[in-house]
């Protein structure tokens, strides 16, 4: 294992001992939102969150979870001033290992999500969670610590810990989790345990230095990107951001009630040829839409820049059966950096099928 620098989260300690006020953070999917887990206060993150309150009786704590099911670090690098940021998080668990892909695309998409924690003015202490596929041992850990070993932000992997517990029979897997993913209550426990295991180790660490509890630790610049790095300005443009051409789709007037109310303020375009057209300055470009579990779904079209021959085939109907799908789908990476003409058009399909639904743009 690479050397964590732990500055920030003795800090958080520090803070947290002395009666301070700090905002304790979540980030990531549906395990870090809390599926399958009986009451929201049974999930990892709450637990987690339950022993800073009861370690640290005398501070006062806040929480925000800006977990997400089926979402990216892709997505989380866009929403994460709206969604954790704009809290300013003292510290912030980060877990998308089960959601990004092992490639080297999402390996630049987590590390601007990790540079953009990092640089945030409230320099929250980051911990990395990496959770695990618990039938087959899969998760891209080893390019998002990657991204950690840059940094020296710490992780957790439920993979080098809880997982080859099971493997070794101290649990069977139907004990930790009914699908070979998401925890139950036991599997959260675990997933907790393992988080308050890495803090008290810190803790103890940090009883053992409490002769310079009184100096202030000097913060060190970001190193140079691993990657080439596209992504840690992403920005998500919604209806309050950018207003496209519309002729045909109409803008959702219903409200958004926070960020899991997430079909709503998009776009909907209900019958063949509706049509929008965006125009943005970017070289990265991807389109968030609904893949809905109700059939028919509607599908579109998406045109860059005129170029029929490649247009990208947006299709509205979801494969899966756990609910509806906040889809990403990158039309352009590492681009010309130029305005781009977007141009998205519903196509033919059955005139009782669920309307195509657009969320926003992601755009680096």
């Amino acid at each position: 294992m690479y050397q964590a620098d732990l500055k920030r989260i003795k800090n958080c300690l520090r803070r947290a001992k002395a009666g301070g006020e700090l905002t304790i953070s979540f980030f990531g999917g549906s395990i870090t939102q809390g599926s399958l887990a009986s009451d929201p206060h049974t999930t990892y993150a709450y637990r987690v969150y339950s022993w800073w309150k009861e370690s640290f009786p005398q501070a006062v704590f806040h929480y925000v979870n800006g977990g997400i099911g089926g979402t990216t670090s892709h997505y989380g690098v866009s929403r994460a001033v709206t969604d954790l940021l704009m809290y300013q998080p003292d510290f912030v668990t980060v877990d998308f290992s089960v959601n990004d892909d092992a490639d080297d695309f999402f390996l630049e998409t987590y590390e601007g999500l990790v540079r953009k924690l990092l640089s945030w003015q409230s320099k929250p202490a980051v911990l990395l969670l990496n959770n695990v596929f618990y039938d087959t041992g899969k998760n891209a850990q080893d390019y998002h610590n990657a991204v950690g070993e840059r940094y020296q932000v710490p992780y957790v992997s439920i993979r080098d810990t809880v997982y080859q517990r099971m493997k070794a029979g101290e649990f069977k897997r139907k004990e930790l989790t009914p699908d070979g993913l998401h925890p139950n209550d036991k599997g959260h426990e675990l997933v907790a345990g393992e988080i308050i295991r890495f803090l008290e180790s810190v803790r103890e660490e940090l009883e053992e230095e409490e002769k310079d509890a009184d100096q202030v630790k000097e913060e060190t610049l970001l190193p140079p990107p691993l990657t080439d790095n596209g992504y840690e300005h992403a920005k998500r443009l919604t209806i309050r951001e950018i207003s496209p051409e519309l002729c045909g789709f109409r803008a959702d007037t219903e409200e958004k009630t926070g960020h899991l109310d997430a079909f709503k303020n998009g776009w909907i375009g209900k019958k063949p040829g509706d049509r929008m057209v965006f125009e943005v300055d970017a070289s990265c470009i991807a389109i968030q839409y609904r893949k809905s579990v109700q059939k028919p779904a509607l599908k579109a079209k998406l045109t860059l820049d005129g170029d029929e021959e490649h247009a990208v085939l947006l299709d509205g109907g979801f494969e899966e059966d756990w609910g509806d799908c906040q889809y990403l789908q990158p039309v352009l990476h590492h681009g010309e950096r130029k305005r781009h003409r977007v141009e998205i058009e519903v196509l033919q399909g059955d005139v009782e099928a669920v309307g195509f639904y657009l969320m926003a743009l992601i755009v680096a």
